[in-house]
């Protein structure tokens, strides 16, 4: 039997129950893929994270979802470092992790309680912009609930980004699973990478400066609570689109669900040559102990 300690961190919010939770095993990084994503679907969390030693960086993550490893995710890196902070296992206000996705600096504010967890994602890759009707289809929407055109962008893991119309649309959507293939066929992603991220320019509260929906196929939850990758890759978009004024502000998420998110989001660079994306949240640590395998 393996034993590893394990913490369950609430990312994206300061309270309990707020924001997206994720499982973090120490130790785990060594662990098969089959026993992580047997972890992942026995959490019921959209994703959890399994940490190493590293030769690069301050510790080596691996992330996992139930369907399989992707090279980053953002709520995950915010849970993990808050984990490691509550352990003693890191200190300071600035650490490197090795992620798939490459090197990730972290910078940690200590004057917030929980501490505020700041990741520079990497230069936005962007891709290819899958037709209107293909985004629509795939949420159930009309392709004029939609903004623009969509587009795969990446700070470390592709989402297609959807700017809608209004809030209304938003709350509408729904994942359609039998139109998904068809758009992840034109985006070049995998099925289960392939879900359309939704935002809106304007909050779920007067803090907020955007808000968005990510819907999920089996074997995840229907939803994400907060998706900070995507959300760096959103505002990439919306910095190169010239749909926002400025290049700092307040993305919320999860409020639908009743566990609201909120990130502090700053674009690095001009518009045209965007170098990274800050995005930072908090998390609280709601349970600590081990696990056994």
């Amino acid at each position: 039997m393996t034993t590893l300690p394990l913490d369950w961190a609430d990312a994206f919010t300061d309270v309990p129950f707020g924001g997206n939770g994720c499982a973090v095993l120490h130790g785990g990084a060594a662990l098969d893929d089959a026993t992580c994503k047997a972890v992942v679907r026995e959490t019921s969390l959209v994703e959890c994270t399994f940490t190493g030693p590293s030769e690069v960086a301050d510790v080596r993550v691996r992330y996992f979802l139930a369907s399989g490893e992707i090279p980053f995710a953002g709520h995950p890196t915010v849970a993990t470092v808050a984990a490691l902070l509550h352990r003693g296992l890191v200190s300071g206000d600035r650490i490197t992790l090795e992620t798939k996705a490459g090197l990730i600096p972290i910078e940690i504010d200590h004057s917030v309680s929980p501490p505020r967890i700041v990741m520079t994602q990497t230069a936005p890759v962007f891709g290819p912009s899958p037709d209107k009707s293909l985004v629509a289809d795939a949420v159930s929407l009309s392709p004029s609930d939609i903004l623009g055109q969509p587009q795969v962008v990446s700070t470390g893991l592709p989402f297609c980004i959807a700017v809608l119309k209004d809030r209304d649309a938003l709350e509408r959507a729904r994942l359609d699973l039998d139109a998904l293939p068809r758009l992840a066929a034109a985006s070049g992603e995998r099925l289960d990478l392939a879900e359309p991220f939704l935002v809106t320019l304007g909050g779920a509260t007067a803090a907020g400066d955007t808000f968005s929906r990510l819907l999920m196929a089996p074997p995840s939850p229907p939803e994400d609570p907060f998706t900070g990758s995507a959300t760096g890759a959103m505002a990439a978009y919306l910095w190169l689109k010239g749909l926002i004024g400025s290049p700092v502000f307040t993305a919320e998420q999860g409020h639908g669900l009743g566990r609201p998110g909120q990130a502090q989001v700053e674009v690095l660079g001009p518009p045209e040559a965007i170098t990274g994306v800050r995005v930072a949240g908090q998390a609280h640590v709601l349970i600590s102990g081990e696990i056994h395998l």
